[in-house]
C-alpha cells in the first residue's frame, strides 16, 4: 500500500454544545471532512482509521468499512463531504488517521488525515 498525492483531505471541527454535558464529562464534537480527488481517475474510499486522543492523553482507536455508512466513489476533480462526530471526556483533544482507498486499476493506497483539534471555542487561541 502506498501514499497518494492525488487525494486532498480537509477537516473542520466544531463543538456541539446542545449535545454536551460538561458536568458529566461529555463533550460532543462534530467534524466535517472534505475528500477531493485531484487525480485523473476514479478513487473509492474503502476503510477508515482514527486515533482519538482526549485532553488527558487517553487514546481510542476507531476503524471500519467506509464512512457514515458509505464507500464513496469519487470521480476526478470531484469531492465527497461528510459530517460525523466524536465524544470526549475532556473539553479538548485531537484526531488523526487515514483512509484506505482503491484506484481504478485496483491498486490500494492510503491517504493520511493530519491531526486536527477538537476543542471548546473558548479554549482555542
Amino acid at each position: 500500500m502506498i501514499d497518494s498525492p492525488r487525494v486532498c483531505i480537509q477537516v473542520q471541527s466544531a463543538y456541539v454544545e446542545v449535545q454536551s454535558l460538561p458536568e458529566e464529562e461529555r463533550f460532543v464534537f462534530a467534524y466535517t471532512v472534505t475528500i477531493r480527488n485531484l487525480g485523473r481517475t476514479n478513487v473509492q474510499l474503502l476503510r477508515r482509521y482514527w486515533l482519538i486522543t482526549n485532553g488527558n492523553g487517553r487514546q481510542t482507536e476507531v476503524q471500519g468499512e467506509g464512512v457514515v455508512g458509505e464507500q464513496p466513489l469519487i470521480l476526478p476533480n470531484n469531492e465527497f463531504q461528510y459530517t460525523s462526530g466524536a465524544i470526549l471526556e475532556t473539553p479538548f483533544g485531537t484526531m488523526e488517521g487515514h483512509y484506505e482507498m482503491v484506484g481504478h486499476e485496483g491498486e490500494t493506497f492510503r491517504v493520511a488525515v493530519p491531526v486536527f483539534r477538537l476543542a471548546l471555542p473558548t479554549l482555542i487561541n
